[in-house]
């Protein structure tokens, strides 16, 4: 388990102390940033004074990294920017800029007084995660710039990545600062297709400009997108708009722009997702201030974005725990509401290779009349389940409606003191600058007491499991357990898991599942989810003839946490095949839509010697996907074979690869 986050020094020249980034070189004569915050307060340069000089005034300058440039530009007094691969256009000529509660408009008429580059490489070990170490390498350019209107001051901060490009505002001036509206647009190419899906709606491939009208009177109400929002941009050019580091900062939408079919536009929510609480028009920050990054992760191909998602982790906030000893990804099977059934739970996850399970809604009544979270009802009894749990090394997480977490700190407690490992949050009210103050704290606050958390319903990902890793998972996406289609289950590679880790609830051997069974089984290789629910509506007597289930010692094998991972191939919405390796061991998946198909995957990540490869594949299709069987066989191969994958109608294929 990899327990610290650990950063190595730079590669290169480091400037201004530690944190800094390393100098590129001094542009027009002005000084290169000092220490800039992953998130929160901005450090100010200590270099060169903010009197601006005419000569020295940039009107267009770019940070490079590995293909992707990020350019920021001033066109007749207004900010613009723009995001280019390889010399293609990812976005064109668009808008930045903020809203002020006063009004004032920042961005429209600017002077850019400072212009500052630099150049950071770092590595860093995550507690779990698709890869056991990540590097931040990035060039950044920071802008800053007077209002010549109203003389504030305020930045923009742009990093070009290999994976990607990202942005982000600071508000510079000391004090009180309110904020109505975030300017931000996003010009695609023409021909450009998104993702657009809202809620917990299915995915609809459309144009910018017709992005559906949404929402309810207590809701935000138009033609919205949740992120991640994934663009298909021509010439294989694909890329996905996420958030990172969202911090007492409303949750970005994006909207169809009227008369600008090509462009998006930044909403920030006003409403909760499910429309309770107060509605927020403004947010007040307390500057120095940085806005949340917008973040675009870029690919070359379909396959190369997935494996470009690390993005988001790079521009959030480093661990904020000394001790994460005890913060343990696993696989978890739900449990009925009683006490036999709870032990019977435990018992099937000893046998099932399973590391946690869970008692859901209901535990402690009916969860929306009964907002008291702190005792079991009689049919379960709780202290014995879990000290029966604990003696076999099972943990267990209990459901919480977010109706009974009026003091979470004294529940987290409790828990803690029953020996509770983790805890489900259902009908997370995402959106407002309060309920993202309100979700960080419940993160903070189940560390503090030593506790996973995984928030359900319409909650998105902004990189914070980084800084606080016991948020080990969230939901936010139109779950496995609604059975959607094959499409949608491909759709979410390179969407919605783009962002962050998913909770999709695996629905294995179900007959109102819409895929075959080997389709389920490789959503454990293929969605980064490293909290895994697996069985999902499922009881332990189901498997108990295991010779009916040839897909058990998948499960039983397949783990949650990686060393390593490769996508191998894939197409928005047709098809994915991901490799990832715990240890010395590779677990593929992949994984089609309703189109049958068949796939060559070259081995080349093997390493030396030969490979025994358990296949579990679909068999000759029956009349709905569901029927399909599972065929096992086992194969020898080396990185010089070639694997062909071939997959039933909504079907897939699952392959361990040990070496021989």
């Amino acid at each position: 388990m990899r327990t610290a986050e650990d950063r190595e020094e730079p590669a290169r020249e480091r400037v201004g102390g530690p944190g800094t980034l390393s100098r590129r070189g001094v542009l027009k004569g002005t000084a290169v940033t000092v220490g800039l915050a992953a998130a929160g307060a901005v450090a100010q340069p200590a270099q060169a004074a903010d009197t601006p000089a005419p000569a020295r005034r940039p009107v267009c300058a770019s940070a490079r990294m590995g293909g992707n440039t990020v350019t920021l530009s001033v066109v007749d007094g207004a900010l613009r920017w723009s995001a280019q691969r390889h010399g293609r256009t990812v976005i064109d000529t668009s808008a930045l800029g903020l809203q002020l509660g006063d009004g004032t408009v920042l961005g429209s008429d600017v002077t850019v007084v400072r212009d500052e580059h630099g150049t950071a490489r770092t590595t860093w070990t995550p507690v779990y995660g698709r890869n056991a170490t990540i590097t931040d390498h990035y060039q950044e350019l920071r802008w800053t710039l007077r209002d010549t209107a109203s003389g504030t001051r305020f930045a923009v901060q742009v990093r070009a990545y290999k994976t990607g490009v990202a942005l982000r505002y600071l508000l510079l001036d000391q004090g009180t600062v309110t904020v109505s509206d975030e300017l931000t647009t996003f010009a695609f190419p023409d021909g450009t297709t998104v993702y657009s899906a809202r809620d917990e709606d299915a995915y609809l491939p459309v144009a910018p400009g017709a992005i559906p009208v949404t929402g309810t009177s207590s809701t935000d109400n138009g033609p919205l997108t949740d992120l991640p929002l994934t663009a298909t941009l021509g010439d294989g050019l694909i890329a996905c708009v996420c958030e990172s580091a969202r911090l007492n900062f409303p949750r970005l939408m994006l909207r169809s722009v009227e008369g600008q079919p090509n462009s998006l536009a930044a909403f920030l929510m006003e409403h909760t997702a499910r429309g309770t609480g107060p509605v927020e028009t403004t947010s007040t920050v307390t500057a120095p201030f940085a806005t949340p990054w917008r973040a675009v992760v870029i690919g070359s191909t379909h396959a190369e974005l997935v494996d470009n998602a690390e993005l988001i982790l790079n521009l959030a906030p480093p661990n904020a725990l000394a001790d994460t000893a005890w913060i343990k990804p696993g696989k978890v099977f739900r449990c009925e509401l009683t006490t036999a059934a709870g032990l019977a739970g435990v018992d099937f996850a000893v046998a099932r290779g399973l590391e946690y399970i869970e008692y859901d809604a209901g535990w402690y009544g009916p969860e929306f009349t009964t907002p008291d979270a702190t005792r079991p009802i009689a049919a379960i009894d709780l202290p014995s389940v879990i000290s029966y749990a604990t003696d076999k090394g099972i943990g267990v997480f209990l459901y919480v409606n977010r109706l009974a977490l009026t003091d979470a700190d004294s529940l987290f407690g409790l828990y803690k003191s029953w020996g509770v490992r983790g805890i489900k949050l259902g009908f997370i009210n995402d959106g407002t600058q309060t309920m993202t103050n309100q979700i960080t704290d419940w993160a903070k606050a189940a560390a503090k007491y030593e506790l996973l958390i995984d928030m359900h319903d319409d909650v998105r990902p902004f990189g914070f499991e980084r800084a606080y890793p016991n948020w080990i998972s969230l939901e936010g996406v139109r779950g496995n357990e609604q059975f959607p289609t094959a499409t949608h289950n491909v759709t979410l590679p390179f969407a919605r898991n783009i962002g962050g880790p998913i909770d999709y609830t695996i629905c294995y051997g179900q007959s109102r599942d819409k895929t075959t069974n080997a389709h389920q089984m490789a959503m454990a290789a293929v969605y980064y989810q490293p909290l895994n629910f697996l069985f999902w509506y499922d009881k332990p007597s189901k498997y108990a003839n295991p010779a009916n289930w040839p897909g058990l010692p998948w499960f039983n094998a397949v783990p949650t946490n990686w060393d390593e991972s490769r996508t191998l191939a894939g197409s928005i919405g047709e098809y994915v095949a991901v490799a990832r390796r715990n240890g010395d061991t590779w677990y593929l998946g992949a994984m089609t839509n309703e189109t049958s198909r068949t796939l060559s995957l070259p081995l080349t990540f093997l390493g030396g010697g030969s490979w025994t490869a358990t296949v579990y594949a679909d068999g000759t299709p029956g009349t709905a996907p569901y029927q399909t069987p599972v065929v096992v066989s086992t194969k020898t191969f080396t990185s010089e074979d070639t694997l062909t994958v071939a997959l039933a109608p909504a079907g897939g294929q699952a392959v361990v690869l040990r070496p021989s």
